[in-house]
């Protein structure tokens, strides 16, 4: 189960450059129900994602490089390119009486700043280990407005979104 919360940004982290990063592509050949493959650096999947907008079933299988490139010429729509830069998020903030996470949790932000055509969008996505936690989340000050809830901001919806040429 993925259980994420997403949110425009107000302003970059001044020491963004100091955080790991991955080179992800991604194309879909369904969006109902959500069928896509992604490239994350030189790790290769597809991925399946049922219904819903913060919380939704999602099953990944590993491909090989060969596969990867099959797949995406058969895709629907925009390729999807974006560098996710991976922020961890100390001491995140809870509306009082979240639950307690897990002792071995974390979590991070993961900042997406995307390619043309979609640039100049960047979105940060959270993930949480339940939807109490989800709901419960403050987010840092830096974040804008959630667009959790708004499907123009969902890869599937934007990768079959038309531009002029």
């Amino acid at each position: 189960m993925e259980i994420e919360r997403k949110f425009l940004i107000k302003t970059l982290p001044a020491d963004l450059d100091k955080y790991p990063f991955l080179h992800i592509e991604q194309a879909y050949l369904n969006v109902d129900p959500v069928v896509r493959v992604r490239k994350e650096d030189e790790n290769y999947y597809m991925t399946y994602k049922g219904k819903g907008m913060m919380a939704r079933e999602e099953s990944n299988l590993s491909l090989n490089k060969t596969a990867y490139y099959h797949l995406r010429d058969k895709a629907d729509g925009n390729i999807i390119s974006k560098r996710r830069y991976l922020i961890p998020l100390e001491h995140p903030g809870f509306q009082e009486g979240a639950p307690t996470p897990p002792d071995d949790y974390s979590l991070t932000i993961e900042l997406d700043v995307f390619d043309p055509p979609f640039s100049p969008l960047i979105l940060a996505e959270v993930e949480f280990w339940n939807k109490a936690a989800a709901t419960a989340f403050r987010p840092p000050e830096w974040f804008g407005e959630e667009v959790t809830y708004c499907k123009e901001y969902h890869n599937s919806y934007m990768a079959m979104q038309e531009f002029d040429k």
